[in-house]
């Protein structure tokens, strides 16, 4: 089985594992903290089977918040995005995007977390075919 686990960065990943916490409802489930206090990795559960890790990589590293630039948007379905997104704002998360229905049947929003990751959060809300909304499927599926 292959499965992809994100690996984030923080700058400071204990502040990071509490507002994750508070602000999108992730679980802290792991932490190892060096002999010098910095938490050099930790891992979190974001519901349904999901699992994501972060740790702090030490001084030549600039979130993206501070670097000016982001590389990616992790993209979480959650059960209700409405709900999400209140908790979310409420707790003081950038808001980047409200709530909205999109073509390819989801609903969702987009946010900025305290270093500058971005996240995307959506609730599937119907079926659509990839055709009906502009997506193509490659002639020969790959193996």
């Amino acid at each position: 089985m292959t499965r992809i686990t994100p690996y984030l960065l923080y700058e400071n990943a204990d502040a990071a594992l509490q507002w994750l916490g508070t602000t999108y409802g992730f679980k802290e489930t792991l932490r190892f903290t060096d002999s010098t206090g910095r938490v050099s990795h930790a891992e979190m559960d974001a519901g349904g089977g999901s699992v994501f890790m972060l740790g702090e990589p030490g001084s030549g590293y600039q979130s993206p918040r501070r670097s000016g630039h982001y590389n990616a948007f992790l993209h979480v379905n959650v059960d209700d995005v409405d709900a999400h997104f209140e908790r979310a704002r409420a707790a003081g998360a950038t808001i980047l995007t409200e709530p909205e229905d999109k073509e390819y049947g989801e609903r969702g929003y987009r946010s900025e977390d305290l270093e500058g990751h971005r996240w995307e959060f959506a609730t599937h809300v119907r079926d659509v075919e990839p055709e009906d909304w502009g997506a193509t499927r490659p002639a020969t599926p790959a193996t």
